[in-house]
């Protein structure tokens, strides 16, 4: 049996070394059907996180979850279900994508001090298993509103997933 080795601090490259045109366009910005996910991440101290990167990956409005390749490059490989998108200045992020069947978006967020990635969920308003916390505000205009916050009084609940 092996040790597992300890993490690296992971960023802040991310907007250098991973992002890549339409990363957070799982379908066409206003395509039909299409719905915009967004939000800010913030640090302990309230403040925009400006280099992080968030990652999805979601079932189809079918509750589907995809298993075909091309989620790197997905021109002509149809939906993937999954996303990256990397914060702006003001720590905002946003994805272009569906509503998912199963009612929930599986997240992975990335940032400049963290040891390793965090894992977490947003659930679509209504979602009758959400957890406390993590569920996503609609907006007047149908988008969809969820705040990350890595640490302090209004910080998301995360996920732990054991090594192996």
């Amino acid at each position: 049996m092996t040790e597992a080795t300890p993490g690296q601090t992971v960023g802040p490259f991310f907007h250098h070394a991973l992002a890549f045109p339409g990363d957070s366009e799982l379908v066409p910005f206003g395509a039909a059907g299409s719905v915009v996910l967004h939000g800010y991440v913030y640090d302990g101290a309230g403040d925009p996180v400006p280099d992080a990167m968030i990652e999805i990956r979601q079932s189809d409005a079918s509750g589907v979850v995809p298993r075909a390749g091309g989620s790197l490059r997905r021109r002509g490989a149809g939906f993937t279900g999954w996303g990256r998108s990397c914060t702006d200045g003001a720590g905002h992020y946003w994805f272009s994508t569906v509503e998912p069947g199963l009612p929930f978006f599986a997240v992975t967020v990335f940032a400049r001090g963290l040891l390793d990635r965090l894992f977490t969920r947003i659930y679509l308003p209504g979602a009758a298993d959400a957890v406390d916390g993590l569920v996503a505000s609609r907006e007047a205009d149908g988008r969809l509103r969820f705040d990350i916050h890595l640490q302090g009084p209004s910080e998301t609940v995360f996920f732990k997933f054991p090594r192996t």
